[in-house]
């Protein structure tokens, strides 16, 4: 079995440590992937600061892209050497979810044996069915979608969350039609892809709302036309002045902080849609008055990894980059070596990276 370099947390709120870890080979329906690139999702450093508990010691990472190395038993459509993005959205295709078509709320998941394992047989979580801050993972062959050899890898792990939960928001949990006014509450990473999936659908104003100025300017160069900063005394007036004296049809939340969700129904109309994207702790409580949305026929939606089908957005959204439709080299803020990737982790919390991504592979 493989040895491979992680970074591990065995701590949370502590830096990872760079160890040498075992891969074990894949088992049925499993492929093994020697990865390329892997970006830094603020879940990563959500569940690294132990805001939702998980065992330890564990390796994080689920943004992650490189190729096929080995296949077990019962897989198909792939071939060793193949181009894929991983991802965490493991599926068991047998479950009333996955057979209605939301594979992202699967039921159906088995326990996995471990996949990591230390030189003195302590066992090592691959958190969120991935461990991809490694230079290598095995995952289910639900997790990948192979992609050509002409997209770059750092563009091809950005399609594995980040993107997808964006752009899946408000085209498949908010159903947006062309014409329908949009307000994205959050201008990282998941917040600018939200807005370019809102101007791909052909949202007639998209306004970004953020606490940075800056942000609010890249916004713009990722389709949203206006911007109002959080920071306003009720910002949703001006919101609501950018959209021509009316509330937003979709809301999207794309932070997981319970100031944004109390005061995200605030910018919504008569019908409108509030997508909730951004995941805050455990235990933390946001407060509305029901009378509005229940007199005013609004609808709050979760929204879990953009309620994607990977096998049919995945490859539509490569197209799209493929056609220069859809920005993904801009959001590539820094690229780091595993070993910074500490470094990478406190500039992806200054906030004003869009994406930081390892690279495995000089």
């Amino acid at each position: 079995m493989p040895q491979i370099k992680a970074a591990t947390c065995t701590a949370f709120g502590a830096p990872l440590e760079i160890e040498t870890l075992t891969l074990r080979a894949p088992g049925p329906g499993e492929v093994a992937v020697s990865l390329d690139a892997c970006a830094i999702c603020h879940s990563d450093i959500s569940y690294a600061d132990g805001i939702w508990g998980g065992d330890l010691p564990l390796v994080l990472g689920h943004e992650a892209a490189g190729r096929i190395t080995a296949m077990g038993a019962g897989v198909t459509g792939f071939k060793t050497g193949d181009q894929v993005v991983v991802t965490l959205i493991k599926s068991c295709g047998r479950c009333s979810n996955c057979t209605a078509g939301k594979p992202t709320i699967c039921e159906g998941g088995a326990d996995v044996p471990t996949k990591l394992t230390r030189a003195d047989g302590t066992a090592v979580t691959a958190a969120m069915n991935c461990g991809a801050f490694a230079e290598a993972v095995v995952v289910d062959q639900s997790q990948i979608v192979a992609l050509p050899d002409s997209m770059p890898p750092e563009a091809v792990a950005l399609l594995a969350c980040g993107v997808i939960t964006g752009v899946g928001a408000v085209v498949n949990a908010g159903k947006l039609r062309a014409g329908e006014d949009v307000v994205v509450i959050g201008a990282g990473g998941v917040g600018l892809n939200a807005i370019q999936g809102a101007r791909i659908a052909g949202a007639r104003r998209i306004v970004a709302v953020d606490m940075s100025e800056e942000k609010l300017a890249i916004a713009k160069e990722f389709g949203a036309t206006h911007g109002v900063l959080a920071t306003e005394k009720a910002p949703w007036r001006a919101a609501m002045k950018a959209l021509g004296g009316r509330g937003a049809d979709i809301v999207a939340v794309t932070v997981g902080a319970v100031p944004a969700y109390n005061d995200a129904p605030r910018y919504l109309g008569w019908g409108g849609r509030m997508i909730m994207v951004g995941m805050p702790a455990s235990g933390a409580m946001a407060e509305y008055e029901p009378v509005v949305p229940a007199f005013m026929g609004q609808h709050f939606v979760g929204s879990k990894m953009g309620d994607v089908v990977i096998q049919r957005d995945i490859p539509w959204l490569a197209d799209l980059y493929e056609q220069g439709r859809l920005q993904l080299d801009e959001l590539i803020s820094n690229r780091f070596p595993l070993e910074q990737i500490n470094e990478a982790i406190a500039d992806t919390k200054t906030g004003s990276a869009k994406r930081n991504v390892i690279l495995f592979k000089s």
